[in-house]
């Protein structure tokens, strides 16, 4: 157990892409019990231009060389992930890696015993845990207000014509929708329902051009219940975000959460209305009060995405569990696996 009067736990980030000088660095600072002091990137002048004060380091290497960082944050592409973390873990740090984990099931089981024979702590930045439209749809399951749900349905649609030709759009390990926004709505309905019983899936591309993924349609089997997830990339009007049904009631919820975008424009948890939805975009509850359907707006319960480093300096410094259990990390993994099978073959996976 480290000792909270330490001071800040040193954190190093390998990576200053999208995910990492938008989500990770800014997150990170948030949270007063740790301190960026160190990150990996090829472009120091970027990393400079949000904080000057932060040591740029031109390896990953170099990074795990200063004493000084106890937390690696793994930001990098997909396909590293595995390399990277094993490199962390090996070296005696505490290790968070970005969604998803790794690129397969057998990656995932690897570095999970290493971080048990290292004695490390290691997690996954399923931020979307805390989107504020997800806790209020876990808030109407686990509160009965829907009943016994019998279909889930969570989407990421967009409109993206053109591939962009980042590295999620390559062919490769890890690339395309899926393992990218298929890998928080299978972590969300993992969350919500467990593991199913059956995986069926439909993966391709649709764009022109396109190599990699940029379509899918999974529907996870649990007896009667359907969790259908969804994702377009050629979808200029997009439907509910999520949309839930039970033998009581049903919910549905259109638009984003605003956190992602805010961190972007430079918002930061603490600010005035952070993680919260405007009324517009409250979702709709529809039940039976006394013998009457009746329908009404349930106000979106507000985000938090800087509970996720909240819950990670906790559990270094003895508090808690860590906010993601790779095991979980690994499940949703073992899950886009399956996906990615079942669309291949053409047929309904069992979940063994």
């Amino acid at each position: 157990m480290r000792d909270a009067g330490a001071g800040p736990i040193g954190v190093g980030l390998v990576g200053y892409g999208l995910a990492g000088s938008f989500l990770h660095a800014p997150l990170i600072g948030a949270e007063p019990r740790l301190r960026l002091h160190a990150v990996a990137s090829r472009h120091p002048e970027k990393v400079h231009r949000d904080d000057p004060a932060v040591r740029v380091v031109a390896t990953p290497a170099a990074l795990l060389e200063d004493p000084a960082v106890e937390l690696v944050v793994v930001a990098a592409p997909n396909e590293l992930h595995h390399q990277l973390a094993g490199a962390a873990l090996r070296a005696g740090r505490h290790v968070v890696v970005d969604k998803p984990f790794v690129t397969s099931s057998s990656e995932a089981d690897e570095l999970i015993r290493l971080a048990e024979r290292e004695d490390r702590l290691l997690s996954v930045f399923q931020n979307r845990r805390w989107d504020g439209d997800y806790l209020t749809v876990r808030h109407c399951v686990r509160a009965g207000l829907l009943g016994h749900v019998s279909t889930y349905i969570a989407r990421y649609d967009r409109f993206s014509p053109h591939p962009l030709g980042g590295w999620r759009e390559r062919e490769g390990p890890g690339s395309g929708v899926l393992w990218d926004l298929g890998a928080h709505l299978v972590d969300q309905a993992l969350q919500l329902f467990g593991l199913p019983t059956t995986v069926m899936a439909d993966v391709g591309a649709q764009r022109p051009g396109a190599l990699a993924d940029d379509y899918f349609h999974v529907v996870l089997g649990y007896r009667e219940l359907r969790a259908i997830l969804h994702a377009g990339s050629l979808v200029r009007a997009s439907g509910p975000r999520f949309e839930v049904h039970g033998d009581k009631g049903s919910f549905l919820k259109h638009g984003v959460d605003p956190q992602a975008g805010d961190l972007e424009s430079g918002g930061r948890p603490g600010d005035p209305g952070w993680g919260s939805d405007p009324e517009d975009r409250y979702g709709s509850l529809t039940t039976e009060v006394a013998g009457l359907e009746v329908t009404g707006r349930l106000a979106t319960l507000p985000g938090s995405y800087q509970s996720f480093y909240r819950g990670m300096a906790g559990a270094i410094l003895g508090e808690g569990r860590v906010p993601v259990a790779a095991e979980e990390a690994r499940n949703t993994v073992r899950m886009l696996e399956l996906a990615m099978q079942s669309s291949r073959e053409g047929r309904v996976v069992a979940v063994r």
